[in-house]
Order: C-alpha cells, then structure tokens, then sequence
C-alpha cells in the first residue's frame, strides 16, 4: 500500500527532528531529549520505513544502525587528490621558524614586510576520510587510500552519528568534506573492556581500533564501535563561492552542521604558531582524544594557489609533530614491583628507547591477566606507550617479529615468594592481581599496615598520620607495628616538626592503645578482605586469637558471612611465621585485649534486626550509635532494601530516608532509637 500524504510529511518530520537531537548530543553535546523520548521517534521512524519501504531515504537516521555486510570494499577514484602534507620532524621552535621562512622566501616577501597569517589547528591520530554531499545529501564516504584512489565504505560512515547525513541549510549542488575518524580515549577504554569482558581480542590504541572498524564489510560491527568526526578541509566542490581563508572555510563547513575542533587559532607570524604549538602541548595529555601533532596552514586561500604544490605535498601547509607516544623496543625480562597493598606488579624491563619526550626503560604489564591477553613474552619485540606524566606501558606485542618458540610468562611460578620480605605470594579466586602476604613485615606496605593498625576504629592511636609515619619509617625507626610501642620520648621529639610536647602525647596515645578489644586487634592486624564486621563475626565466634590463628577454611566458614575468599585470606595470613612473630612481639610490648565470647543479648527488640543509618544525630556520632545498635545485637548497612527493619535518620538524611519511605521500612529519629533499644517500643 503507497503511504498516505500524511506519512510522508510525518517521516520527513521525524528525520528532521532525529537529526536535530542528533547533532545537540553527539556534536554540541547538549542533549535536547531524553534517550527514552529519542527512542520513541525513532522507533516511530522505523515502523513507518518498514511499513512503506519507499518512506526509507539515504539520510534516513535509521541508516545508522548497519544493514547487510559488504561483499567488498569497492575503490573510489577521488575527483580532488586527497594529498598528504609535509610533516616537520623537528619538535623545537625551529620547526616552526623554518616553514615561515620557507612561506616566506617562496612568496618572495622581503624582511620588512608584515607577518604570513595561519591557520593552526590540531593533527588527529585516526583515519582520514573524504564524505561527499550532492544538494546536501550524504552519498559516499571514501578513505584517503593511495590519494588517487581509496575505498567505498559509506556503509560505515554512514554509523557516525556525528556525521550529518543531510547538511544543515543551503547547501551546494556538491561539496566535499575531508577529515578525520577518531575514537575518544574514554571511549576505547570502554570498548577495550567490553572486549576483555566478552574473551575477545583488545586494540593497541583508538587509531587501531577506528581505522579497523571504518573498513569492516560489516557496518554493524562498525556501529558498535564509538567512532567520532571532524573536519578539517575540502575536497570537489560546485555552485558555491569559497570563503576566502582557511578559517573561514572551517566555520562555513561548521555553519552546515558538521563537526570542526574549536582548538584553532588565526596566528600572525612564526611567533604566534609557537605559541599555539606550546599551549596545545600543554592541553595534549587532557584532551579527550589523541593528536600526535599541529598543523599550520597559510590563511589566505588566494596565497595557497600561489604557493602551490612540491612533489604532490603543498607548500602552504606543514604538520609539526610532537615526540611521538609509541614506539617498539625488545622486551629483555619481567620483574615485579610491590606496591603499598601488597600488590605485586608486573614490569617490563627493556632496551631502551625514547618515547613521549623521555627514554624508557620499565614500562607497566598491569597484571598476569594483561600480559596473557596481550600473549607478551620475555624476548618479545613490544609496543610500548607513553603519554605525559603517565606511566609508560607495553601495549601489545608483535608476535610476527618474534623469533622462535618463546615460554610464556607465569607470575605465580616465577614469583613464589615476595621479593621484597619472602613472604607467600596469592593470587585469590576473582582477583586479577597477586598479592604479598607478608602485611605485618613486608618493607613494601610497611606504611600502609602502620597507619591501618593505628586508625580509628582499629588501634586508635591519635596524632600517627601519614607525615610522621613517612618519617618514622624513613628513618629506620619502626619496621612493624610493635616497634610503635619502643618509641622514646627524645627519639620522638628530635624528628622535625615534632616538639617535646607532641612527642609526648603520642606516646601516651600509644601507650592508652596498649589496651583494646579483641575485634579491634584483629581488624587493626590488615587481614585481606576482613572489615570491621568480619572482624567483629570472628571475635564472636572465636573467643580468642589463638583459636582463630588456629582455625582451619572449614571453622572460619562456619562464621555468619564468612565464605571461602575471606577464609582463604585468614589462613594464608596467619599461615606467615613473620606475621605470627609480630602479634607475639606485640603481646611481648604489653598489648592486650578482652578475651572471651562477647555477651551479645538472645532477646530484645534490636536482636536479629538490620538498621540503616543517615543524615547527623542530634548526640550520637555514627559509630556512636553502630555500636550501641550492635551492643543490642542488631545489625548495621549501608543502604536501604526490603530487608532493612529501621532507618535512623537525623537532620539532611539524604536519599536513604525517601528510599525508606517508598518501601514502607520503619523510620525512627534518635529518641526512638533509643526506646527501642531500651525496649520501649
């Protein structure tokens, strides 16, 4: 059946209205409507097309969604050569001083004339394309290929939501944009994840992973991947009068709805390019996607024709490159590094070589599971990247230049123990990294476990912070936390910053830890995966350290919450002589603590119940009153569900007391906490 009038206007309409909110949100990046009315029209659009196929147009915004795979990718003679420009290998200001005195001589201007305006703008790390628009209509998308001649793969192209599939406003009979496909860093990194979560193979970089999805048969594959626009020049153009500047090409392309970077500028002389060259160096690392230089284009389009071209590369243009971000070296061995959590780190140890502005010689593997979806080996020829102040890492191997069989990397076989103390190296169930044991004695956590053992709601030891455990520890004067308790009052007060009078205190906020609850002493110890509760549960369950130190995977389940990781954590922990030997040492130093099954109370209002609690009590402090509510034997979480008996919420409770509300769970303030828990209600 031939659609009625009717049907006709209303697709026009909702393509109109597609590509409006297409163009705020991907381009502007300011949507216009929620994804949820957005995807009302758009099915609308697409039950009218499958209704009345001949509704369907080529700049139809369910073009984007991929249809049937491509036999092939079809050549397309370019009607305009799409020509590479010189690239200016010298990074200093001297690149930028020789191509202005090379515009110079060129247009024969003597000393004293006025500055050569340019146009600076960014060097995108992706894929050039040429998108050709006949009355405003996108036909074809073809890559760069050889210049001459490059591939169909409008099928693709047509997957960019930024690319506009009818121009905005009267455009011309023909115009042809040329720029690049990029994808965003924040974009690859979740493409990447999706892949790694899937089992299947991660891209070394975005400009991999665009250019490889802009040459898929499968335009589908292509719409899956988050691939971006912009313009940065024309090709074939008719019936329209070109702007007479680089830049003012740039804003007209812009004016018809089509991406252009704003980081531009209109530069007088080789002073005002360096300048940009610089700041644009500065914003390199944070902006969203990757450059590996600038390009500088003389302004006026009537000196380019004079300019010309030299050995097809035109003189009025030049890139200057940045010291690039990747570079291959050989992989000569893997060592590890331990970090403050016991994290063992793989390193790759390499020849070196100068990548990002530096040389290179250790570079990041991240963890086992990296290294073996990247297959590297010891011996490999590798890619390795580095961008600004990150830290340089091995990105891929390239298994075609490896020469022969080549053993594969085991973290666990190669690394038994911690290099660093000799304790046990784990790798848990679910963990992509591999642990040092050793957290009482292992140099490399040693401040981490000292300011563990001493927060808050462990040992609390008021006034050892971060600072003053740098210098203890520095300073050769506490190794594990029992030293803690040998600290001197003159030792103290002569470490800088520390009076006689803060020496003192410390020692006596040492000295008031001596004492403590068994719970505490556990949770103070940096147990793997065992929290405040946990450490709580074993207290209860156990009665006494030694029973716990005794306690096999199977006792340890026993305990409420308790499960094989966290079991397998304690064992491993207390299965360390070296960590036995510290809890002894502290026992030696007079640290003790309540012994014995807690009385937690068999009946009561609070009994078995799970609170919630939120915003700030009116006399109670948070743990305050967590511990009032568990001395009663209740339970406390962090959010609301069904299975949450009361809410306590004080003044600004925030969104857990509307949560509570909608469910229908009991809110009481602090008065009726405390009649509940007295038995009052």
């Amino acid at each position: 059946m031939i659609a009625s009038r009717e049907a006709f206007e209303r697709a026009a309409e909702l393509r109109r209205e597609l590509e409006r909110h297409n163009y705020a949100y991907y381009v502007l990046d300011a949507p216009t409507v929620p994804d949820a009315e957005y995807d009302r029209l758009f099915r609308e659009l697409e039950a009218l097309e499958r209704d009345h196929p001949e509704l369907a147009t080529p700049d139809s915004p369910t073009r984007r969604v991929g249809g049937a795979p491509m036999p092939e990718l079809v050549p397309v003679r370019h009607a305009v050569p799409m020509l590479s420009i010189r690239t200016e290998t010298d990074t200093t200001a001297g690149g930028v001083i020789a191509f202005d005195t090379r515009v110079r001589n060129a247009l024969e201007l003597p000393p004293e004339a006025p500055p050569v305006e340019y146009l600076g703008e960014l060097k995108f790390d992706g894929l050039a394309i040429n998108l050709r628009y006949e009355n405003g209509v996108l036909v074809r998308g073809a890559t760069r290929g050889d210049g001459e001649t490059g591939e169909d793969v409008t099928h693709n192209v047509r997957t960019i939501r930024q690319i506009p599939l009818r121009l905005a406003g009267e455009a011309p009979p023909v115009l042809e944009v040329r720029g690049e496909i990029y994808m965003r860093r924040d974009r690859f990194a979740e493409l990447n994840e999706r892949q790694r979560a899937a089992g299947e193979k991660t891209f070394v970089n975005p400009r991999n992973a665009a250019a490889g999805a802009v040459r898929q048969l499968d335009p589908r594959i292509a719409a899956r991947r988050p691939l971006s626009f912009f313009a940065y020049g024309i090709g074939e153009t008719s019936g329209w009068d070109l702007p007479a500047t680089q830049g003012e090409l740039l804003e007209a392309v812009a004016a018809f709805g089509i991406p252009v970077c704003e980081h531009r500028v209109v530069a007088r002389g080789a002073e005002e390019l360096i300048a940009f060259h610089d700041r644009i160096a500065a914003l390199r690392d944070s902006l969203p996607y990757d450059i590996d230089g600038v390009v500088y284009k003389v302004n006026r389009r009537d000196l380019q024709r004079r300019l010309g071209f030299v050995t097809r590369e035109p003189r009025w243009a030049v890139a200057h490159k940045y010291p690039a971000q990747e570079e291959i070296t050989r992989l000569i061995d893997i060592g590890v590094q331990v970090g403050r959590t016991g994290a063992l780190t793989p390193v790759a140890r390499l020849e070196p070589v100068f990548v990002g502005g530096v040389t290179v010689t250790n570079a990041t593997l991240h963890n086992q599971d990296e290294i073996d979806r990247k297959d590297v080996r010891v011996g490999d020829w590798v890619i390795v990247r580095r961008a600004g102040d990150v830290i340089p890492e091995v990105v891929a191997s390239v298994p075609e230049r490896r020469e022969g069989e080549l053993p594969r990397f085991d973290l666990l076989a190669r690394y038994p123990t911690c290099p660093v103390c000799g304790s046990h190296v784990v790798r848990e169930e679910g963990e992509a990294v591999a642990r040092c044991t050793g957290g009482l004695v292992c140099p490399a956590q040693r401040k981490q476990a000292l300011l563990h053992f001493a927060g808050r709601r462990a040992m609390d030891i008021e006034g050892l912070g971060d600072k003053l455990v740098d210098q203890l520890v520095d300073g050769g004067m506490v190794k594990t936390p029992a030293d803690l308790y040998k600290l001197g009052l003159v030792a103290l007060a002569n470490l800088p910053r520390m009076a006689e009078k803060s020496a003192a205190n410390l020692l006596a906020a040492i000295d008031g830890s001596r004492h403590t609850t068994l719970a505490r002493f556990i949770y103070a110890l940096g147990i793997r995966n065992v929290g405040e509760a946990t450490a709580r549960d074993l207290a209860r369950h156990f009665g006494s350290l030694d029973a716990l130190m005794e306690a096999d995977e199977e006792r340890l389940q026993a305990v409420p919450d308790v499960g094989p990781i966290v079991a397998r954590s304690i064992v491993d922990f207390f299965a360390e002589p070296h960590n036995r030997e510290v809890i002894e040492q502290l026992r030696a130093a007079g640290v003790s603590w309540e012994e014995g099954v807690p009385s937690t109370p068999e009946s009561g209002a609070a009994v078995g119940k799970t609170f919630v609690l939120t915003g700030t009590l009116p006399n109670l402090s948070r743990d305050e009153a967590k511990a009032l509510i568990e001395s009663r034997g209740g339970k406390v979480t962090g959010s609301v569900s069904k299975k949450t008996d009361y809410v306590v919420a004080g003044a600004d409770p925030g969104s857990k007391l509307a949560k509570a509300e909608a469910l229908g769970v009991p809110v009481l303030d602090e008065a009726g906490l405390q009649r509940l828990l007295d038995g009052g209600e």
